[in-house]
């Protein structure tokens, strides 16, 4: 076996190939990014039809960027309401941020025991979302934080499920949180952190939660396209994919029964680790960083 070796400069990737096979290279001067791609990107994929061709991730890669302290934070948060959202609110108050809590149903706003400024939105409406990001400058004197805990269910066949119900949970799930993100990017400066829950589903979707697992992993996709963007001013953007948590949300869906499932997350124990992920500078948090 000969051994083909990066420069440092390359992130020390290394491929491995019979001394009779074809070159693989990566370019002399890519970045820490281009590097990472390269350890696993398509070519690789198709190089690994060749018998002996061996290749090893970086290590150097991480997956850390700024930290950013929740303690004196304008932190904007989305779907206040909810059960995950409700964990999250007592969570950031506990650390200290300054929050402006959105939610559709004033009542249940104001029955949060949570401390923060209430904002009683229907996030689907024109203008709503660039309200929604007003509101959180104007209490907290700038924005920080943005955390999107927004969303709906619907369960079956694809065939069973109407056109509403499918607009809904794409609007919901997905369009909201673009239009949060194209308000919110103005206002964030170089620290600032835009978080997303795509959750599990968007890893792995299901049968009988098509359209649903659809709406998420296009949140996930956006928000890979998005880290990238919002890097250049400093932004962190962290998808957070949870696995089922006990919020409630399946009870509550638009359409469709929810199949039998197991015992879910503590939605304090995802709070907590999801706020852990905003103050160490994580950039992304997958299901398996849920596991207990």
């Amino acid at each position: 076996m000969r051994a083909a070796r990066c420069s440092n400069q390359q992130q020390n990737t290394r491929i491995l190939f019979p001394a009779t096979s074809f070159r693989l290279r990566i370019p002399p001067r890519c970045s820490r990014w281009t590097a990472n791609r390269y350890s696993r990107c398509s070519w690789v994929k198709s190089a690994g039809s060749i018998r002996g061709v061996v290749v090893e991730r970086p290590c150097c890669r991480t997956n850390v960027m700024a930290t950013t302290s929740l303690d004196g934070a304008s932190v904007l948060l989305l779907g206040a309401t909810g059960g995950l959202g409700g964990a999250l609110g007592m969570e950031l108050a506990g650390r200290g941020a300054t929050l402006t809590l959105v939610g559709r149903d004033r009542t249940r706003l104001e029955q949060l025991d949570i401390p923060g400024a209430r904002v009683a939105l229907d996030l689907r409406a024109p203008d709503a979302c660039a309200a929604a990001v007003r509101a959180a400058v104007e209490h907290g004197g700038r924005l920080d934080v943005v955390i999107n805990a927004v969303g709906v269910v619907a369960f079956g066949d694809i065939g069973s499920l109407s056109t509403d119900v499918m607009e809904e949970l794409f609007m919901t799930n997905t369009f909201i949180p673009i239009m949060i993100a194209h308000e919110a990017m103005a206002n964030l400066s170089s620290g600032g952190v835009m978080v997303n829950i795509s959750g599990v589903i968007a890893e792995q979707n299901l049968p009988g939660m098509a359209a649903y697992g659809a709406s998420k992993a296009a949140v996930r996709s956006f928000d890979e396209a998005l880290a990238r963007e919002a890097r250049r001013q400093g932004v962190r953007v962290l998808d957070a994919r949870p696995p089922h948590t006990e919020t409630g949300l399946a009870g509550r869906a638009i359409a469709g029964t929810a199949p039998k499932m197991g015992v879910g997350l503590d939605p304090a124990l995802v709070a907590r680790i999801v706020c852990d992920a905003i103050e160490s500078g994580a950039t992304d948090l997958p299901s398996g960083a849920f596991s207990v």
